[in-house]
């Protein structure tokens, strides 16, 4: 119907006419209270906003004298970061002298690489920005695919009671 007509039906109701689908052709409207249509629009994007999850990024700061044991510790740290599916920033900073051993640290962050290698996908592979260091890891699974795996791993390990156990046979001596 024509603008006109459909704005008096509108006016009529007490109602807005709202313009829909403005690139079709011809243009969509709907006669409706504008007011509710904002509030449900901004209520659908708040649930939204409710169910999407936030990456934040956790940095791990080395040494390049790090210990073995402190090396296994950070390492550990930065596995469970990833487990909980969060981005990890993996920093070397260099002081002084420590500049002449870049090399050092690029050994460090690739020897980590290749250590949280099933866990994680390199984002960032380790480069120089002034005297730090630094390699990013994202996490290889979502959350999801995550929980499944351990679901997956706990109904495995548990014995099942309704299936006979295995028998051993013992070789005749």
């Amino acid at each position: 119907m024509p603008p006109y007509e459909a704005l008096k039906k509108a006016r009529e109701q007490n109602l807005d006419l709202v313009e829909i689908s403005p690139t079709a052709q011809p243009p969509v409207c709907r006669i409706m209270d504008y007011g509710k249509y904002l509030y449900q629009q901004e209520k659908k994007e708040r649930e939204a906003k409710k169910h999407q999850k936030t990456i934040t990024v956790k940095e791990v700061k080395f040494r390049i004298n790090v210990d073995d044991h402190d090396y296994e510790t950070k390492k550990n740290h930065v596995l469970r970061f990833l487990d909980e599916g969060d981005k990890v920033k993996a920093t070397i900073f260099f002081r002084g002298r420590e500049m002449t051993r870049t090399s050092l640290g690029r050994q460090i962050l690739e020897r980590l690489i290749k250590d949280v290698e099933p866990h994680s996908i390199v984002e960032f592979r380790p480069r120089q920005e002034g005297n730090t260091l630094h390699a990013i890891l994202a996490p290889k699974k979502s959350e999801k695919e995550r929980e499944k795996e351990r679901q997956k791993a706990a109904a495995h390990s548990a014995p099942n009671p309704s299936q006979p156990a295995a028998q051993v046979a013992k070789p005749a001596s």
